[in-house]
């Protein structure tokens, strides 16, 4: 009985010192160093471009109008943005009234290299937000959604 109890600690100490044959965990500790590049935004047509600098965050994003617009795309500059560890922040400036705020974190995805599409993810809450003309109030439609990595490289900012 004793013989068998030592077997059984031994085997439960290999299996804990031992890392995983195939494990996913591999994606979930990894650090990502840049989230530099364009992500696919609300529809496949749009586009997120950031650039990331010590934390803080630039870029944009490009909204394709329907063709009874006037603008063929609206630009909406980021004017504030950071990235602490695996969370994402940023805003945008103000277009017809129309603002985008996200809050959330960054993840690896299945791509295999910072040039492949899907290498990285940006999960969180999008608030696309409407401000009134009196300008006290506002009105906001949340979505939670996930924006992936386009595999392009660094963004143009302008």
């Amino acid at each position: 009985m004793a013989g068998n109890l030592r077997i059984l600690w031994l085997v439960a100490i290999i299996l804990l010192l031992s890392p995983s044959v195939g494990s996913s965990q591999e994606h979930d500790t990894e650090v990502i160093s840049d989230i530099s590049g364009n992500y696919n935004f609300i529809s496949a047509d749009d586009t997120l471009g950031l650039l990331e600098e010590e934390g803080k965050l630039k870029g944009y994003i490009e909204v394709m109008q329907g063709e009874e617009e006037s603008d063929a795309v609206l630009s909406y500059d980021i004017v504030s943005g950071t990235r602490k560890h695996d969370h994402v922040e940023f805003r945008t400036n103000i277009i017809h009234r129309t603002f985008y705020r996200f809050s959330g974190k960054v993840e690896r995805g299945s791509g295999h290299g910072p040039n492949e599409p899907d290498y990285l993810h940006l999960y969180g809450m999008l608030e696309i937000v409407t401000v009134r003309s009196d300008k006290t109030e506002e009105s906001i439609e949340r979505k939670f959604l996930v924006f992936k990595s386009t595999g392009t490289s660094e963004p143009d900012t302008n």
